[in-house]
């Protein structure tokens, strides 16, 4: 099945809401407020690794984020013109604008032109990370899901300004885009930054990162690809290490006393990040590898 590039007047280009942190998540009126005082519960049981994964309407999982509808700017609106064919991919969907129908696969060989190694976004914002990574490494392509039409159209104007021409656009659910447009050992990166904690404990199975996930990410990764996470919120640093430590098919890399990383000197410090460290938050790395290339390595 070919996946045609979306163009810059596409009608599902609805106007939406800005992401939070450059990611894929976002709060909503009854969404936690990001104060963090909830004290951090378990993950185990919670299996909410994304929605739409098939075409049940009235039972199609829960989603990471809520869209709202806000209006793009007029230089938003001119940046999708110009720019959507040439970063946007539009994919098939099922039952709402962000759903990505089963059965999809996505051929980066045909997208990019080449086959490289390929990096996956869960949630790329306004493009901060995407434009100074790709920029720096041609040699590899990258790819972002992001739900919230104002970042895109942010992000393009960033890749744009940056050169970075090996990069491509999703909007999409990226869990269910990684169930259903990758194959096994398809990734050699995966990143999450900053994602919503969604602080309030009967928010929790909205997080992200949640034991489905990271059955599904060990999955995608190729034995060694690497999942980089960082999170400004302790409590979503917590659940988050034990999501991870509790996967057998991922292994954490450089992993200190607490079992987190030291901060990847390639992720450029976004303005959130710079909001959170004045706030006197810690910012907390997480890197786990595909456990399938220690297993390898050992035999």
């Amino acid at each position: 099945m070919t996946i045609q590039t979306r163009q810059g007047d596409d009608p599902l280009a609805t106007p939406d809401a800005p992401t939070r942190q450059g990611d894929d998540l976002l709060a909503t009126p009854d969404a936690p407020t990001r104060q963090g005082d909830d004290p951090p519960a378990t993950p185990e049981g919670d299996h909410s690794a994304g929605a739409h994964r098939g075409g049940d309407r009235l039972h199609r999982g829960v989603v990471s984020f809520v869209r709202r509808s806000p209006r793009m700017n007029t230089s938003q609106e001119h940046a999708m013109a110009r720019l959507g064919s040439r970063y946007l991919v539009d994919v098939p969907h099922d039952t709402t604008s962000t759903s990505v129908a089963p059965g999809s696969r996505l051929d980066p060989t045909e997208i990019f032109g080449r086959r490289a190694p390929l990096t996956v976004e869960i949630g790329s914002g306004s493009g901060d990370v995407l434009a100074s990574v790709a920029a720096a490494h041609p040699e590899r392509d990258f790819i972002g899901f992001e739900v919230y039409l104002p970042s895109v159209a942010s992000s393009l104007t960033r890749l744009d300004h940056a050169g970075a021409h090996n990069v491509r656009i999703i909007i999409a659910d990226a869990a269910a885009g990684l169930e259903h447009l990758f194959g096994p050992g398809d990734l050699d990166e995966l990143w999450t930054f900053f994602a919503d904690p969604w602080h309030k404990k009967r928010h929790h199975k909205r997080r992200i990162v949640s034991p489905d996930l990271a059955r599904l990410v060990a999955s995608r990764l190729r034995p060694g690809g690497l999942w980089r996470l960082a999170t400004d919120w302790q409590d979503y640093a917590d659940w988050m290490l034990d999501v991870l430590t509790r996967e057998p098919g991922l292994v954490p890399v450089d992993a200190g006393p607490e079992g987190y990383a030291p901060r990847w000197s390639e992720r450029p410090i976004t303005r959130y990040e710079k909001k959170g460290v004045a706030a006197g938050r810690t910012v907390r790395d997480l890197l786990y590898r595909n456990a399938r290339e220690a297993e390898e390595t050992a035999g």
